[in-house]
């Protein structure tokens, strides 16, 4: 029963990110576009290269393909998409608290991973 479980949870984790990263093929040139607006450099590039590897760190991960390294690259990804994406100590009002919690909610995923990354 815990190895079904374990199992369920490592595919819960890796689709959402193989999810987020699909979706944001799907949405590329809004999404590139709200990127350019904020000043990023090469706002495509770093677009594509992100979702990418959402999608195959994900699918690795929840496959149990070389599950630490995707689940730390990932790790690396949320970290980074994080502080670029969810600074909501730039703002006030309704707009921090929904970036905030955002926030708050890629911290847990960032625990889930690290627990992910032991392959024990």
């Amino acid at each position: 029963m815990a190895g079904l479980t374990q199992m369920l949870g490592f595919v819960l984790l890796g689709g959402v990110f193989v999810w987020a990263g699909a979706g944001h093929f799907l949405k590329f040139r809004t999404i590139a576009a709200q990127l350019a607006e904020r000043h990023f450099p090469f706002p495509a590039v770093l677009l594509a290269a992100g979702s990418s590897v959402e999608i195959i760190a994900g699918l690795c991960l929840a496959t149990g393909m070389g599950r630490p390294y995707a689940s730390l690259a990932l790790v690396v990804f949320t970290i980074a998409a994080s502080v670029m994406m969810l600074d909501f100590w730039r703002y006030s009002g309704p707009e921090r608290q929904g970036l905030r919690s955002a926030f708050t909610i890629n911290i847990a995923v960032i625990g889930g991973l690290l627990l992910a990354a032991n392959p024990h």
